[in-house]
């Protein structure tokens, strides 16, 4: 496969992973609206994921590359766990939802910001699971510069994604009151995880 596509698939996974309506997004969210660290915020969270998504590459995925049979079992759940992600997504569009934020109006110190952060980013199971597990799982697929790409795309996403919404938070924020935004944005990521599901299945059959 094209080392361009590769960059792009671990892209637009990561990406699908990351940007919802979670809690490191709404406490980035918030310090950025009030012009609080938000920049050291977003490339706290930034690492915390790359990290973390390095881990799943070159831990996880060759921990499952030297075991076809975890490979395959994890491929397919992976490809399950996306498919019910996506349906969650979908059923999340079909309801009224908007990002709110918290009433506190209190200075933070920068500590106090980055200890928020690590709090939201590493006390967070499903970070694990979609970054470690999924993400390494599927990684497993790829070898040698593949997988380098591969990981190259995720972490992009999270830097892309944490350091975008530092810095368009004012103009995205009116936006994302509205609750046809989110459904919007649910329903793309839906697609999202629904068509590399059916990536993983599809290369699962031509196995």
């Amino acid at each position: 496969m094209h080392a361009s596509l590769i960059f792009i698939n671990g892209l637009a996974l990561s990406a699908g992973l990351i940007v919802a309506i979670g809690a490191q997004n709404a406490y980035l969210l918030n310090r950025a609206l009030r012009n609080q660290h938000q920049y050291a915020v977003a490339l706290f969270c930034s690492i915390t994921d790359a990290s973390l998504i390095c881990l799943g590459i070159f831990g996880m995925g060759s921990l499952v590359q030297a075991q076809p049979d975890l490979w395959l079992w994890i491929t397919w759940g992976g490809a399950l766990f996306l498919l019910i992600y996506g349906a969650l997504a979908f059923k999340s569009a079909a309801s009224d939802h908007s990002m709110e934020l918290d009433s506190s109006r209190s200075e933070y110190s920068l500590l106090k910001a980055l200890s928020v952060a690590a709090s939201v980013s590493l006390l967070n199971p499903h970070a694990y699971l979609d970054t470690v597990v999924l993400l390494g799982g599927i990684s497993s697929q790829y070898v040698g510069s593949e997988k380098l790409w591969f990981g190259f795309g995720a972490v992009s996403a999270s830097f892309i994604w944490f350091f975008g919404l530092a810095w368009g938070a004012k103009w995205l924020m009116p936006i994302f009151r509205n609750p046809a935004a989110w459904r919007v944005l649910d329903g793309l990521i839906g697609l999202i995880m629904w068509s590399i599901a059916a990536g993983l299945i599809t290369h699962i059959s031509a196995m």
